[in-house]
């Protein structure tokens, strides 16, 4: 018998609200029991299809007690946000509407909504009113996005047209970047066909700053990456003097932002990241600070035409007069409509409420370290945002501590290399973390500290 689609969506969304009510009485990490269990997914292809309601259950029954509780406000690992109500709302609506968000003419709410969250976004970064921003799935996608559009610009202006001509014969372009450039910039360097050979990686301080009158000449074949939040301590490139020297050689200056660049949202954080907005590109992630579900990102160029450059896509069937076509700002045709969670979590929330998230999690992250710190726990670097990196003695005793916390359950943090020696990496990302949460993974953390000695 076939199961009511109705029926169907209705247990689906009983099944999410029991996992969302008991989320935070499990443990972060999943049982071993729980992990063993799932090898009731069998590996064989079936030859025949089971009931829907049938497999939404066994996917509840054997699926949910294996997920890793990343929602409920005790999860520091890998800066990873939890999904704010209305983004959790939101996003069952849309699922049921299933938009594909390429053309408006595939979808006028969808083309309305990315729009106007999109604009949104770009005034809560501090963005110039020039700026145009595209959805993408991450900020590997929105750095490669905007990367790709850098490198186009910048060949343009030596009269070269990769529409055209490719890139084979190409003048060469040199990047300039930190050497504590993230992975993701890093790989969307080289996606867009710029490798470790171009580049010229730049010493950093002791909080992972690129040091700015260690810069090489600059000119306008150079791409400069800057970070905007360090990915292990926070901190940001010094804006101001380095893309004041690129403005003056006619280079592009493309920032990392995947978390940082929210700061800008925060009037009491803002001023960590100043003289971002005088980059030509930006790349971020909203299933971070702004508490999407994943996955969404947003690439942001200064001007909506360089995006255009390196896009947009000509065919008769795909030709549309309007202003703003999503699929012409980046990689994807067909395209999650990532800008409806967007829209609702900033439509709930407000300028004061999203940069309120913002300073919550920075304040939570300031009272960790203390607790860590109080506790017998080395701080590695300044708290400034939403990281913190601690080490507990020696090299040995800090990896047991690591591995500890993740085998106990309140808590989960990730181990990093900072300066050539383990770390622990503890990132408060989630809008649902309260201060008992902060109190009860302090208290973990120690006690398996402890136990290490």
């Amino acid at each position: 018998m076939t199961t009511d689609r109705t029926d169907l969506i209705m247990d689906a969304a009983a099944r999410a609200a029991a996992y969302l009510r008991t989320a935070a009485h499990r443990p972060v990490w999943p049982t071993d029991a729980a992990v063993d269990a799932l090898t009731g997914f069998p590996d064989a292809l079936p030859d025949h299809g089971a009931p829907a309601a049938e497999v939404l259950e066994r996917l509840d029954r054997l699926g949910s007690p294996a997920t890793v509780v990343s929602n409920a406000g005790r999860y520091l690992g890998f800066v990873t946000g939890g999904t704010d109500p209305a983004a959790q709302a939101a996003a069952i609506l849309s699922g049921a509407w299933d938009q594909n968000g390429a053309m408006p003419v595939m979808s006028p709410v969808a083309a309305r909504l990315d729009a106007v969250a999109a604009d949104w976004c770009t005034r809560l970064l501090g963005l110039p009113e020039t700026a145009t921003g595209a959805f993408c799935g991450g900020a590997t996608i929105a750095n490669l996005t905007c990367i790709l559009a850098a490198r186009d610009a910048l060949l343009h202006r030596q009269g070269w047209s990769v529409d055209e001509r490719g890139m084979a014969g190409a003048p060469a372009l040199r990047v300039v970047t930190g050497e504590e450039v993230h992975v993701s910039a890093l790989k969307a360097l080289r996606a867009a066909g710029l490798g470790s050979r171009d580049t010229v990686l730049v010493p950093t301080d002791g909080c992972g700053r690129l040091i700015a009158d260690q810069l090489p000449p600059l000119d306008d074949r150079t791409l400069v990456v800057l970070q905007a939040g360090n990915v292990n301590t926070g901190h940001s490139d010094p804006f101001g003097p380095v893309i004041a020297a690129a403005r003056e050689a006619g280079a592009w200056v493309h920032v990392d932002g995947a978390f940082g660049l929210w700061a800008a949202a925060a009037p009491g954080r803002a001023g960590t990241v100043a003289g971002v907005d005088g980059a030509d590109s930006w790349a971020t992630d909203l299933h971070k600070w702004l508490n999407v579900s994943y996955d969404s990102g947003l690439a942001v160029c200064a001007r909506g035409d360089d995006l255009r450059r390196a896009l947009a896509t000509d065919a008769a069937y795909v030709a549309s007069d309007a202003e703003r076509v999503p699929m012409h700002l980046s990689l994807q045709m067909s395209q999650r409509a990532r800008g409806i969670e967007a829209w609702a979590v900033i439509a709930a929330r407000g300028r004061s409420g999203v940069a309120a998230m913002v300073e919550e999690c920075c304040a939570h992250a300031e009272r960790l370290a203390a607790l860590l710190r109080r506790g017998g726990a080395e701080i590695a670097a300044p708290v400034v945002l939403n990281q913190v990196l601690a080490r507990f003695g020696d090299d040995a005793r800090t990896t047991r501590v690591i591995a500890a916390v993740q085998r106990e359950g309140t808590t989960w943090a990730g181990g990093t290399v900072w300066k050539g020696r383990p770390a622990m990496r503890l990132s408060v990302s989630d809008q649902a973390t309260t201060g008992a949460d902060i109190t009860a993974c302090a208290e973990a953390v120690l006690a398996c500290m402890r136990r290490a000695a």
